[in-house]
């Protein structure tokens, strides 16, 4: 029969044959540990994931991240550094339209591959925006002059400290430098509270309340640079202010000078020139001038008033970051010629890439490049600090 086997004259009926709930009734059995079907599996595991994912929403909900296995976001770091404790925040080299780290050589030695590098992540943000009005004290030098820039101990600049963040699009790009202020006090607020951010202002080295009128740029979101006096042809029948940087000065004085400008304030990127079409074309003093920015770590901006000019190639001989403008855009104080000359601006930029220009806080000048920034930024074009098309010999 069918459930049975036959063993002799007795029979056994195994369990598996009897219906379910029966048994053979007889001595207890030792108790089996439970079973998990496999819906009762499935409803186990979608009920975790639903408890887990519940949490998680929970505790994002709180302001808490729960970590990822699929996806892990981090720091971009160097190989060599991951190992190491996380570094203090470096400052951004936002003119690195490319983003990722850069190298940076620290007094190398020209005649060999000696010297200090560097690699920092231009990712991170420069100088916190809270705090843009305050000198990082890593950067400053103590002097009679007053307070000098000079470049951190662990090489960081000036030029990257107190740099304006930019976005790094390649598309065009226009760089504004309005100059000028601090010598008319009610044009110099009106300068800084209505010029957009992305403009970069240049403060004349004699003018009044400059550490005033720094802190109301840089906590207004501006990159500053700071205009040096230099000769023109006449001088000193025409004279560009005080410690005047001169062609026939001994290097000391020259240096001497140089120290009393740069010291009139501080969290600048670097210097302009105001005037100086006989010292530019000399090569022994533009010499002298280049080798202590690239000392103290800050840039040179020309404003392209004179044609005979070595200021370029001692800029990088020395390492200083180099940007020269392509026009100036108030020669004439009207509106309508402003407004053409940064139409000019524009198409070089977007035939080249990006286009300086430079100005003088006239109220014509600041108020029609205001209304002019708005509407450049319709049509693709983005305004950036001097630092983001300035070019930086040490960025290779």
């Amino acid at each position: 029969m069918a459930g049975q086997e036959r063993g002799g004259d007795t029979t056994r009926i195994r369990d598996i044959d009897l219906p379910l709930g029966l048994g053979i009734r007889g001595p207890a059995k030792p108790t089996r540990s439970p079973r998990f079907t496999s819906s009762s599996m499935l409803t186990t595991v979608v009920a975790i994931a639903l408890a887990g994912s519940a949490t998680a929403i929970a505790l994002r909900d709180r302001g808490i991240r729960m970590p990822s296995a699929a996806v892990v976001s981090v720091p971009v770091q160097t190989a060599a550094s991951e190992a190491e404790p996380t570094p203090a925040p470096r400052p951004s080299l936002s003119n690195d339209p490319a983003g990722g780290p850069a190298i940076i050589r620290v007094n190398p030695d020209p005649n060999s591959s000696q010297g200090t590098t560097i690699i920092r992540n231009t990712s991170s943000p420069a100088q916190d925006a809270h705090i843009a009005h305050l000198p990082d004290q890593a950067l400053i030098e103590a002097s009679s002059n007053g307070p000098l820039p000079q470049r951190a101990a662990d090489g960081r600049r000036p030029f990257d400290v107190y740099a304006r963040p930019w976005s790094g699009a390649r598309g065009a790009r226009i760089a504004l430098v309005i100059g000028g202020l601090g010598v008319s006090q009610t044009g110099t607020q009106k300068a800084i509270e209505k010029l957009p951010p992305e403009i970069t202002l240049a403060f004349a080295s004699g003018g009044n309340s400059l550490s005033r009128w720094m802190q109301a740029a840089r906590q207004g979101g501006h990159e500053i640079v700071l205009q040096v006096p230099l000769e023109p042809f006449d001088y000193p029948s025409v004279d560009p202010g005080r410690a005047t940087l001169t062609v026939d000065a001994p290097a000391s004085e020259t240096v001497e000078n140089l120290q009393w400008v740069l010291a009139r304030t501080t969290n600048y990127v670097g210097v302009m020139n105001y005037m100086g079409a006989r010292f530019l074309g000399e090569t022994q003093p533009v010499e002298t001038m280049m080798a202590e920015l690239g000392k103290r770590g800050l840039a040179y901006v020309d404003d392209g008033s004179t044609a005979r000019n070595e200021a370029q190639p001692l800029a990088k001989a020395n390492r200083v970051p180099f940007a020269a403008s392509d026009m100036q855009i108030d020669a004439v104080r009207e509106r309508g010629e402003i407004l053409g000359k940064l139409d000019d601006l524009e198409r070089t930029a977007r035939a080249n890439g990006f286009a300086v220009g430079t100005g003088s806080a006239f109220d014509v000048t600041v108020d029609t490049v205001t209304a002019w920034a708005a509407e450049v930024r319709r049509r693709g074009v983005e305004i950036v600090p001097i630092t983001a098309v300035a070019d930086d010999p040490e960025r290779r």
